[in-house]
């Protein structure tokens, strides 16, 4: 469980693929306090250590998670917004984050405004999500309130402060992004639109 607060921004440094799984090595400045089978959120994707070496740690992506998310768009010399596992007894800062990404969106617009920044993300308006002004949506990992709300379509805005240490800076029109929406919202999304099909 997270709360979409980044903690810092890791560095790939190699990726490797063996079979239907990548093997994805970062640098970031609190490697030294993981541990061998410990959750991290990169980019929002729960993703466990399996290998620590010095200032590096690995993680492994399993096929199915290359192809929900925006993995597979990963470069070496990419930066991750990285959060680890929230501790019982510490503040919800941001918002109930699992971890699970439901679908990849893309970014349409990315305009300054006055020292802060507004972003256009277009996602599958046929994929059942739903997003509502001032509600909650995680982006790369992100907590994020919702600006701008259409079927398909979700804006948010950037303070300087989130523009600075997470990769929001990096973002271009046409990039790849994680979305995880709210976990509240998929459930009542759930339940009106009933059980049919499943």
């Amino acid at each position: 469980m997270f709360t979409g607060i980044i903690e810092s921004i890791g560095e790939i440094i190699a990726l490797n693929q063996y079979g239907g799984n990548l093997h994805i090595t970062l640098r970031c400045d609190f490697t030294h306090e993981l541990k061998i089978d410990q959750s991290l959120a990169h980019d929002g994707v729960c993703l466990t250590v399996v290998d620590i070496q010095g200032d590096l740690y690995t993680v492994t992506a399993i096929q199915e998670t290359l192809d929900k998310t925006n993995l597979s768009h990963w470069q070496v010399g990419g930066l991750v917004n990285l959060e680890r596992a929230m501790q019982l007894g510490d503040r919800l800062d941001g918002h109930i984050v699992q971890g699970h990404v439901d679908l990849v969106g893309s970014c349409s617009k990315v305009e300054e405004k006055d020292g802060s920044w507004h972003y256009l993300f277009a996602y599958d308006k046929d994929s059942g999500h739903v997003t509502v002004s001032k509600g909650s949506i995680t982006i790369n990992g992100v907590s994020l309130t919702v600006v701008d709300s259409a079927p398909g379509v979700l804006g948010v805005a950037i303070i300087p402060y989130t523009y600075e240490h997470t990769n929001f800076k990096a973002l271009n029109i046409g990039s790849a992004v994680n979305l995880e929406f709210d976990i509240i919202g998929k459930y009542v999304a759930r339940i009106s639109r009933g059980y049919a099909g499943i």
